[in-house]
């Protein structure tokens, strides 16, 4: 990714402020996202990992700085130009984040009810192809979440993410809660999609395996801004407590030594 110039930002952040009654989260926050990378953002407890994604995509107001997405001022963009922009990402919440009361396939279709005068049999026909294209089998669609497994559920998640064919996709945690095999699993399928997609992905996780398996770049959350980007590698020469630690630990060695084996 090094040979990226600035006309393959995709995403621009500047001068990110959130806040919580007394406590900042953020503070004059800057990250830039290229077009076509998986970027995973990690940081420790509490520095606003997943309120950062929410404010890319305007689920949380920051209290100051800009947020610039496929050219467009999210904050100051009006309705039409904001609905115009949303159709262009995915977002995978935590846990796939479906309704309930819905089937996989009537959530994958959720998205593309916002579509005028598209037909219920084509949109039924896009969401089978969605669900196929995330590695569930031909009878998911028929069935509820709570029939699903947490892995499946996911899967689920990530087909709703990619209803509308979009251009970014973020995935908030997409292996919490998995099982090694699992998780692995949904990695290579994360790598898969954005290859052949051509996808940007915006992945927030605090997976090493996943970062070590999945990302181009990792962007590390600490002292309330973006402390650095950069590659695995560049990772392992920082000079941070907190960095150090993450990326040099037990957990990161054995991350490192199970991709190594399985490359």
């Amino acid at each position: 990714m090094n040979d990226k110039t600035t006309d393959d930002v995709i995403i621009s952040v500047r001068g990110l402020r959130n806040q919580f009654g007394s406590h900042v989260v953020h503070e004059n926050l800057d990250l830039d996202v290229l077009r076509g990378e998986i970027i995973g953002v990690v940081g420790g407890s509490g520095t606003g990992k997943s309120v950062l994604l929410r404010s890319i995509v305007g689920l949380q107001k920051p209290i100051d700085g800009t947020v610039t997405v496929l050219g467009i001022d999210v904050r100051g963009a009006d309705e039409d130009t904001r609905a115009a922009l949303e159709a262009r990402w995915g977002v995978m919440f935590q846990d796939g984040a479906l309704f309930s009361s819905l089937t996989v396939r009537e959530n994958v279709e959720v998205p593309m009810r916002a579509i005028e005068g598209l037909d219920p049999v084509i949109r039924s026909k896009i969401a089978d192809l969605k669900i196929s294209m995330v590695g569930l089998p031909y009878n998911a669609g028929d069935k509820y979440p709570s029939e699903l497994s947490g892995g499946m559920r996911k899967r689920a998640g990530l087909a709703r993410a990619l209803a509308l064919d979009p251009e970014i996709v973020f995935l908030d945690e997409p292996t919490a809660g998995l099982d090694p095999i699992g998780a692995s699993a949904f990695d290579a399928l994360i790598v898969g999609l954005s290859r052949s997609l051509g996808l940007t992905v915006f992945l927030v996780t605090h997976d090493l395996d996943t970062l070590h398996a999945t990302c181009d770049r990792i962007a590390v959350l600490a002292e309330r801004r973006v402390l650095v980007t950069g590659t695995m590698q560049h990772m392992l020469d920082v000079d941070h407590p907190w960095v150090h630690e993450y990326f040099h630990g037990p957990r990161a060695r054995a991350a490192s030594d199970g991709n190594r084996n399985n490359t």
